[in-house]
């Protein structure tokens, strides 16, 4: 069993959540602080959207924060996620859809198995290991994207796939990220449930104990168990 696992690993577009932008607009000596937990000011359409896929993936990072392989791996609701596989299926589904931007083809991910497996922290993975792969896959698409000119770019629709629409035959890049922004928040939310199932901790307590903020009389930082 692995002991207790941080969250670690945010990427360039969303450091730290209490990071600060200068020279907004036009005047040099503005200086605005973000809202904790929240994405800075962003200069341009494409910064944006990498910050707010950043902090969808910090939020689902963050409910992991603490907590033993053993502890990834407990489903303790009526569903069958659990953190771990969480963190593990949304890594995989990000590299899915920057395949298709990138039109890099895989092997097939396999049976029914297979897939369900995705969602599972198997015993013979541990919650570092998912992490350090959710960072991979991250520089992964932050890479992708600076090398597209156009988020209009089109991506064309795979044929053939039960879950894609027919009618279309391909979406924007700009659409893609979109959708990722869409499914890391769903599955973070889905996340921050099992977490407080699991030992009662919350997401700005657990922000506040990851980012090291002084106690206050409104939040006070996660702490373990004594």
């Amino acid at each position: 069993m692995g002991g207790p696992c941080c969250v670690g690993g945010t990427r360039s577009t969303g450091t730290s959540m209490r990071e600060s932008v200068s020279q907004l607009g036009n005047d040099p000596e503005m200086e605005v602080n973000a809202m904790p937990g929240d994405v800075s000011p962003t200069p341009d359409e494409r910064t944006g959207l990498l910050g707010y896929l950043t902090r969808q993936r910090t939020a689902l990072r963050l409910a992991a924060y603490g907590l033993t392989d053993n502890q990834a791996r407990e489903a303790p609701t009526r569903s069958t996620l659990s953190i771990g596989g969480l963190i593990k299926h949304v890594a995989a589904t990000e590299e899915y859809w920057i395949d298709l931007v990138l039109q890099r083809r895989r092997e097939p991910a396999g049976d029914e198995d297979d897939y369900m497996a995705n969602f599972r922290l198997g015993s013979d993975e541990t919650l570092a290991g998912i992490l350090a792969r959710s960072d991979e896959v991250a520089e992964e698409t932050e890479r992708a994207i600076a090398g597209i000119s156009d988020l209009d770019q089109l991506v064309p629709i795979p044929k053939g796939v039960p879950w894609f629409p027919d009618d279309v035959d391909a979406w924007s890049v700009r659409w893609v990220l979109l959708h990722l922004i869409e499914e890391t928040a769903r599955h973070a939310g889905h996340a921050d449930i099992i977490r407080e199932s699991i030992d009662g901790a919350t997401a700005m307590p657990l922000l506040a104990a990851a980012e090291g903020w002084d106690p206050t009389p409104w939040l006070q930082p996660w702490e373990p168990p004594a």
